[in-house]
């Protein structure tokens, strides 16, 4: 065994408590990959990743089967929350602070200078839309 970087070398979290790293994150089409190794997990799998931003998110993101974590490692940001009965919520983490995305929420951050987060997540059928 060697050790990883999680923001490289994310990890599924899958049926019998199993956790399997995967392949090397190179960009958003990483992510259909993904759903062809995991969907089969349907709403139990989990996806355990980590991104450091430098500037606010571009689109709103919404999981429909599970609830997020998002916690916060450096830095600072700021949730954007729409809940399905309408209601909107906003949080600023800092490190070692986090915060919940409930299922069906759309959510978006912003960062001022450079943040870093841990995110797991339910992530069968996530929807994205512009910001």
């Amino acid at each position: 065994m060697s050790a990883k970087s999680l923001s490289e070398r994310f990890i599924h979290l899958g049926l019998g408590a199993t956790a399997e790293a995967q392949p090397s994150f190179d960009g958003m089409a990483w992510y259909e990959g993904y759903g062809q190794r995991h969907d089969g997990d349907g709403a139990e799998g989990r996806l355990v990743s980590m991104y450091t931003f430098t500037e606010s998110w571009d689109s709103w993101e919404m999981h429909p089967v599970g609830t997020e974590v998002v916690l916060c490692t450096a830095g600072e940001m700021t949730l954007h929350q729409e809940h399905a009965d309408g209601t909107t919520d906003r949080v600023t983490i800092r490190a070692g602070e986090y915060a919940i995305n409930p299922p069906g929420t759309w959510h978006t951050a912003d960062v001022a200078g450079e943040a870093t987060a841990v995110f797991i997540t339910a992530g069968l059928g996530t929807e994205h839309r512009p910001r």
